[in-house]
């Protein structure tokens, strides 16, 4: 089921407008660079936007705190584009236990250039490389496309977006991509 998953996927990221494909001569690169662009800056600002206060919010006792998903989200950029890159993770941290905005919001933001520089110079070529990722059948290495496993972590990184948007709403602050689509009133 996984598998077709990403083949779904992976077949709907290159399935790109004419126009995208005209103006790259990398479609599936630019593709999947527009989505990654938009839930990076959606967990910047979202980690940016919570006060201080409200990192230690959870809805319930059997969940993270706000701070507690923030810091998921950095230690999957890096977990995640290390393998892409295909080099040890340089992030020796656990940002789930961090607790200061401060320390989160520059995790995020040092995470997310992490992940975004991998786009330097990246082709279409390069992203459909196989890379090993975890254990595959009988314990030995699971190559995948380099593009595979990036669509699996934009689809992650908005899964925990879409995890700490209630914890936001519980506390009455509007989510930055919802604020975003928001006219401003006259």
């Amino acid at each position: 089921m996984k598998q077709v998953w990403q083949f779904a996927l992976l077949a709907s990221l290159v399935a790109t407008p004419a126009a995208a494909q005209q103006a790259s001569g990398d479609p599936l690169t630019a593709a999947l660079k527009r989505q990654w662009d938009g839930i990076a800056l959606n967990l910047k600002e979202a980690a940016e936007k919570v006060p201080e206060d409200k990192y230690s919010f959870k809805p319930s006792q059997d969940v993270k705190t706000f701070a507690g998903e923030i810091g998921h989200g950095a230690n999957f950029n890096y977990i995640f584009c290390a393998r892409i890159k295909g080099e040890p993770n340089p992030n020796k941290e656990d940002f789930e236990k961090a607790t200061s905005k401060d320390v989160l919001v520059k995790a995020v933001i040092a995470g997310n250039d992490y992940c975004s520089s991998l786009f330097k110079g990246a082709t279409d070529k390069w992203l459909l490389e196989m890379v090993g990722q975890g254990a595959g059948p009988g314990g030995g290495p699971q190559a995948q496309p380099r593009a595979a496993l990036l669509a699996a972590h934009i689809a992650h990184a908005n899964e925990t977006y879409g995890t700490i948007v209630p914890y936001m709403r519980m506390s009455g602050i509007v989510s930055p991509s919802t604020a975003r689509t928001q006219k401003p009133s006259r």
